[in-house]
């Protein structure tokens, strides 16, 4: 059998039956399960405290403790970014700050101007709307449209004259000018800290994927699913063996977001370079695993990601074939992404994600509905602050109904254990306004320390804090904040339910074709350029990081498509088929990587 892989045809593809959409069961279990820390949590966790206390032992000093919630809006800006590298980082937490002001803005004048709770909760469900669909078109990445939300929903009903506002917006504009030095502050200690990161998590991924190749039959054809409706595309050669699908599918998003950190770093540093040899060695473990003598070692990748990740020196990997041509390609495609023509392309995809025609349009209506539908069902039962509810249906507005569910669950246990804690630390907060100052900062680090492992548990601690915020204003009877706060939850949690099962989103399935299409065009561009021996290094290796990205991008629609319920039937065997077709050429393309050129001297770097 060829190396070389197969590609099946189009008439072939529309033979295949196609399946009924696959619901994933709606398993409490499973949405309460908690999961390992992320390797990052401390970050934002210190980056919120150390942003939030200074703007409010300031305001503690100058006896104005009811300005906090003007201060937490920029404070809460550090929250973001802390996945991104740093020159990257700066231009997206400047972004995060202008937004965060511009929607407090729009709530501020519009408490101004009208006490009408219909038209204040109209104008939160629109902006809540909005902001989710910015935060998720330019993928800012967690905590997203919540925190947006929350700032300027609570600023909705708070009381508001015209001419106070360039004050508070000051405010906010001065916190968020702060909190963008807290997050950019370790760039001073560790300047390539987060290209280190995103690089030790692609050999970590790579190693899981070297270790555990995945189950072979005896006639070296992949085995297919467990309900065995799937057709294979086609054989294998004899020697090739395939890796389980979990774990090449994490491998090849760890290696694709390590090479986007990289080319969104800057200019090439002796450090960057050697991250960057580091990445061509995790992607070809993970293209072409299998035993041999060129196989990878699991054990040397989990070595070079615990010192990539640590304080010393960026290890260095033994030269492989094609490495120098692969960082050439890497120059040259930075180059094109940092030319005009590369940003227009970024601008334009970043308009086609906010069309008429985006993806995103039904999530966009369903956090409108359930946002407005949850404050008037507040308003109407009497709740004094029904942005509490508006805050909660925005954050079930997820990418599917699954996930809708999921958080669903999550957001309602946790806060009303959330309360529970409130009412217990509510005494100690009102010692003295110094020690409501360090109870608030304390769940702040709690809340970020804790909602990687589970969004619930984070849930427990943000709740506290969101109510002891109200207390800078002056004191409220406990009883009723508790009463409002566990009314709030759960008529937020079902109208945002309520809204995500009947605006459907019949798109999910569309963008599995679209996915469907931009890889089949990505893999006959690399096996087209892999098979032509006067294609230049470059377009061989960027057409094999098109194939890359396009695999994960199919993946992610494939998964957020399989979470709707109304919806017409997924192409479930063509999707099976691309992805092991696209794998298969990956590994063809990496075998075929020739001998070093073009390689850049250590002088240049």
């Amino acid at each position: 059998m060829s190396d070389t892989p197969v590609r099946p045809g189009r008439s072939s593809v529309h033979k295949l039956p196609q399946l009924p959409p696959a619901v994933r069961g709606l398993s409490p279990a499973s949405a309460l399960r908690l999961s390992p820390p992320s390797d990052t949590w401390f970050k934002p966790a210190l980056s919120v405290v150390v942003a939030s206390a200074v703007p409010h032992l300031t305001l503690l000093a100058l006896g104005r403790l009811d300005l906090v919630i003007y201060s937490m809006a920029g404070s809460l800006c550090a929250l973001y970014g802390h996945g991104l590298p740093y020159a990257r980082r700066a231009r997206a937490l400047a972004g995060v700050v202008l937004g965060m002001a511009a929607g407090l803005a729009v709530s501020l004048v519009t408490a101004s101007l009208t006490g009408s709770t219909a038209v204040l909760i109209a104008v939160g469900a629109l902006l809540a709307a909005v902001q989710k669909v910015v935060c998720d078109a330019t993928r800012i990445g967690p905590p997203g449209h919540v925190i947006f939300t929350f700032v300027s929903s609570a600023a909705l009903f708070a009381p508001q004259r015209l001419d106070q506002i360039p004050g508070h917006l000051a405010l906010t504009l001065g916190a968020g000018a702060f909190a963008w030095l807290v997050a950019l502050a370790p760039a001073l200690v560790r300047r390539e800290g987060p290209e280190r990161r995103a690089v030790a998590r692609a050999l970590e991924a790579a190693a899981v994927c070297a270790a555990d190749p995945g189950p072979r039959n005896g006639k070296g054809v992949d085995p297919g699913p467990r309900n065995g409706a799937a057709v294979d595309p086609g054989p294998r050669n004899g020697n090739a063996v395939d890796p389980g699908p979990g774990n090449r599918r994490a491998a090849a998003a760890a290696v694709h977001a390590a090479w986007r950190c990289l080319l969104a770093s800057g200019r090439p540093t002796p450090v960057r370079r050697s991250l960057e040899r580091l990445v061509v060695q995790a992607e070809a473990a993970f293209v072409a695993p299998g035993p041999g003598a060129g196989a990878a070692d699991p054990e040397q990748l989990r070595a070079w990601a615990a010192r990539t990740r640590g304080r010393g020196p960026v290890p260095t990997p033994p030269p492989a074939p094609g490495t120098a041509d692969e960082l050439y390609g890497i120059d040259a495609e930075r180059a094109v992404l940092r030319a005009r023509e590369g940003r227009r392309a970024a601008r334009r995809a970043l308009l086609r994600r906010l069309g008429p025609g985006s993806p995103l349009l039904p999530v966009a209506v369903r956090t409108l509905f359930g946002c407005a539908l949850a404050g008037y069902l507040c308003a109407a039962l009497g709740v004094g602050r029904p942005y509490w509810a508006i805050v909660t249906a925005a954050s079930l507005c997820q990418a599917n109904l699954t996930l809708s569910w999921n958080r669903a669950l999550q957001r309602t246990l946790g806060n009303l254990l959330g309360v529970l804690v409130f009412a217990a630390v509510l005494p100690v907060s009102r010692i003295a306004p110094l020690a409501l100052v360090c109870c608030c900062l304390f769940f702040g680090f709690a809340a970020e320390a804790l909602i990687t492992r589970n969004y619930w548990l984070g849930s427990v601690a943000v709740t506290p804090m969101a109510l002891l915020v109200l207390e800078f204003g002056g004191a409220h009877p406990a009883g009723e904040l508790i009463g409002d706060r566990v009314l709030d939850t759960v008529l937020g949690a079902a109208a945002g339910f309520l809204a995500a099962t009947l605006v459907t989103n019949r798109r999910a399935a569309g963008r599995v074709e679209r996915a469907l299409d931009a890889t089949d065009r990505a893999r006959a561009a690399a096996e087209r350029t892999g098979a032509d021996p006067a294609a230049a290094p470059a377009e061989r290796d960027r057409a094999r990081r098109t194939l890359t990205a396009s695999l994960v991008e199919l993946r992610e629609a494939g998964d957020t498509a399989a979470g709707e319920w109304w919806q017409r039937a997924l192409p479930e065997q063509r999707l099976l088929a691309a992805e092991r077709a696209g794998h298969r050429t990956l590994a063809a393309t990496a075998q075929r990587r020739g001998p070093t050129a073009h390689a850049p001297s250590i002088g240049a770097e």
